[in-house]
């Protein structure tokens, strides 16, 4: 039996870990599962309770058979237990990269599918689940499934939080870049209203766009920004040093977070003053740098166990949706935020493009916001629950990947495919042996 958190270090739960190495042994450990049922988990980055499964068993796919092959034209296969960080690794010197990543490159494939996460490139490309080609599911039944994007099955397990069975292997198209870097504008806003308005007049140009916002500025400078602009850059923008090996790429933690840190490093104090020291560092007008993928895609990987930052009680990430007519509601989560001064060390702002076709995905075309709040704020669980009604109401929805306290009433008003995803379930499993502790809150199965 072993303690399990998600990445936000809250609810833990105990429960049997085992490490199946090849999917024969995925598909005997799911025969005895035994009545608490079991789930699959990757390298733990879903921030909440998604890959815990109180009681029963967890399968800690890592060691499943880690492989890739790269067929001509970007088609890449991989194995679920593979990370994008490995992935990323491989091919970037040989001239590829993935067609999405989150924020972290310490994901499996598996998990990436099972969240069907989304990027900075939303506006443009879409989640995962719009460049899978297929994908292999080991099933309740111990039998392996090819899906493709012409089976229900296959949606309802692209962004299905691990609740159909046991990803294997995925397909997916990746994209060509000349160099392992990127051709970034910067530049900061004065306040909400210009963070919104830039980004709405300038996404469209952009691969990949995202925005930092300080929820702690009030009054005229209340959501100020830093808006960051990328494209992959050609070896022609690059200094010439980096000219000689343009495609090297092999990112490593540059900086490690104590083993223990008191509660309440990250307050008011500490975050107005890195807020205000962020924000002044950007530039006024655009500025265009050169930037490696790592900073750019991933900065908090360079300090390995970055969620420890938030003391023993851990932190909650809070990420939601609105459509783009429902940008009041936006406005207003944000103006409660700065008005209370609620502490976000991270507050991205990002534009979302149309979905995929994944009955459980969370992207929709709108404005995303995600927070981190420490959780032991005062106050907190209240303030959630009352932005998730304003998010409900405006036709919105929170992200399961990183809930850790949403109320099933919530989850069922807000992902209106939820029953077709249930029936879906029900012919695959019928007997519900895969569940964690999300889907029981929830109530999703």
């Amino acid at each position: 039996m072993t303690l399990l958190t998600g990445w936000g270090r809250t609810a833990p739960t105990r429960a049997t870990v085992a490490r199946p190495r090849t999917a024969e042994e995925a598909a005997a450990l799911v025969a005895k599962a035994g009545g608490r049922g079991v789930v699959a988990r990757g390298l733990g980055r879903a921030y909440g309770d998604a890959a815990q499964n109180a009681g029963g068993l967890v399968l800690d796919c890592t060691a499943l058979e880690p492989w890739w092959r790269l067929e001509p034209g970007g088609l890449v296969t991989a194995s679920a237990g593979t990370s994008l960080h490995d992935l990323m690794t491989a091919l970037v010197p040989r001239g590829w990269f993935v067609p999405v990543t989150p924020g972290t490159r310490y994901v499996t494939v598996g998990g990436a599918v099972a969240a069907d996460v989304h990027g900075k490139n939303h506006h443009v490309d879409s989640s995962l689940g719009a460049h899978l080609r297929s994908l292999r599911l080991l099933t309740a039944d111990g039998s392996t499934r090819a899906l493709g994007p012409r089976d229900d099955l296959f949606w309802a397990t692209v962004g299905g939080m691990g609740l159909t069975g046991v990803i294997t292997e995925a397909t997916f198209q990746c994209v060509p870049v000349e160099t392992a870097w990127m051709r970034v504008d910067v530049e900061r806003t004065r306040d909400l209203d210009e963070t919104l308005d830039t980004m709405t007049a300038s996404d469209a140009g952009h691969r990949y766009t995202v925005a930092w916002i300080d929820l702690l500025a009030r009054g005229g400078r209340m959501g100020r920004g830093v808006l960051t602009r990328g494209d992959h850059a050609a070896p022609g923008d690059l200094p010439a040093r980096a000219r000689r090996d343009p495609l090297a790429f092999a990112p490593r933690p540059l900086l490690a977070a104590p083993p223990r840190v008191p509660g309440g490093l990250l307050n008011r104090a500490t975050v107005r003053a890195f807020n205000a020291a962020w924000f002044g560092k950007a530039p006024a007008a655009p500025r265009r740098i050169v930037q490696g993928i790592a900073p750019f895609f991933h900065p908090l990987d360079g300090v390995d166990g970055w969620n420890r930052m938030y003391g023993p009680r851990g932190f909650v990430q809070y990420q939601f949706v609105v459509p783009f007519e429902a940008v009041d509601t936006l406005r207003r989560v944000v103006e409660r935020l700065s008005g209370d001064g609620v502490v976000s060390f991270l507050a991205v702002l990002k534009r979302f493009g149309e979905g995929t076709p994944g009955m459980l995905s969370f992207p929709m075309p709108g404005w995303t916001l995600a927070l981190d709040i420490p959780a032991g704020r005062s106050g907190l669980a209240a303030m959630l629950t009352e932005f998730d009604e304003w998010v409900a109401g405006a036709g919105g929805r929170v992200y399961l990947a990183k809930d850790s306290r949403m109320s099933a009433a919530t989850a069922a008003a807000t992902y209106p495919r939820l029953p077709e995803w249930r029936e879906i379930r029900r012919r695959a499993d019928p007997d519900g042996v895969f569940v964690s502790d999300l889907a029981r809150r929830l109530r999703l199965c």
